[in-house]
C-alpha cells in the first residue's frame, strides 16, 4: 500500500526528532488550544498517536475522535496511548477510502499531503472538506517552500527525504504540493499561521 509507514513505525518519531528536533511536535501542539470543547474531531494520518495524549492535556474528556491511519503498526502504537476520557474510534485505512458518518467540528492533517501526488491531494482535500461542518477548523501542518529564507537547503532536504522514502517504497509523492490555494478556492479563512525550523514547517489553522 502506498503512503504506509509500517516499515518504520516504531522508529518514526525518533527519526523525525533526529532531523527536526521538536519542530514537528511543536507545530502540532501549539494548535491544539484552538479545538473547542466537546468537538467531533477527525485525525487523518495520525502516526504513532502521541497527538492523542497531547489532546488529552488540553481536553481530558468530551472529545469524540475518529482516528484514520493506514499503517496497522501505527494504529497499534496509537491504541496504547493514554487519551483519558476522550472517545476514540480507530480506523485502519487510508484517508482516501474513508467515508464520514458524521460531520466534524475539526480535522487534523499533520504531514498528510506531502505524501500524495497532486491528483490524490486534490481528491483528499475535497473529501475532507465535504465532511466538515460550517465554521469548522482545519489544522494543517506540513512542510513549506513558500518563503525565500534558506530555500536552497529546504529543497535539498526535501529531495533527500523523498529519496529516502522512495527507497523504502513508502510514499507516492515526488514533489511537495502547496495546499494553500485549495483553501483559498473554497473561501477558508486563515485563523493562524506559524512557521518552524527556519520556516520549513508551517502550522496553519483554517476556518471553513
Amino acid at each position: 500500500m502506498v503512503n504506509n509507514y509500517d516499515k518504520i513505525a516504531r522508529h518514526y518519531d525518533k527519526l523525525s526528532r533526529l532531523v527536526f528536533f521538536k519542530a514537528q511536535l511543536n507545530a502540532q501542539i501549539n494548535q491544539l488550544s484552538h479545538i473547542p470543547q466537546n468537538s467531533n474531531v477527525l485525525i487523518a494520518g495520525g502516526g504513532t498517536g502521541w497527538i492523542l495524549e497531547e489532546l488529552a492535556k488540553v481536553h481530558p474528556a468530551g472529545l469524540k475522535i475518529v482516528y484514520v491511519e493506514i499503517s496497522a503498526k501505527m494504529i497499534a502504537l496509537s491504541k496504547a496511548r493514554n487519551y483519558r476520557g476522550n472517545e476514540v474510534i480507530f480506523l485502519n485505512q487510508g484517508i482516501e477510502t474513508f467515508t464520514a458518518k458524521t460531520a466534524f467540528d475539526a480535522v487534523l492533517t499533520p504531514f498528510l499531503f506531502d505524501n500524495f501526488s497532486e491528483k490524490r491531494a486534490s481528491q483528499v482535500f475535497e473529501q475532507l472538506d465535504s465532511c466538515l461542518k460550517p465554521a469548522a477548523l482545519w489544522f494543517l501542518v506540513d512542510f513549506s517552500l513558500n518563503t525565500s529564507k534558506g530555500k536552497w537547503w529546504k529543497l535539498l532536504l526535501l529531495k533527500s527525504m523523498y529519496r529516502f522514502f522512495k527507497l523504502l517504497g513508502i510514499v507516492e509523492a515526488s514533489n511537495l504540493i502547496d495546499m494553500h490555494p485549495y483553501f483559498l478556492k473554497r473561501n477558508y479563512e486563515v485563523v493562524e499561521e506559524r512557521f518552524y525550523y527556519g520556516d520549513f514547517i508551517k502550522g496553519a489553522i483554517y476556518k471553513k
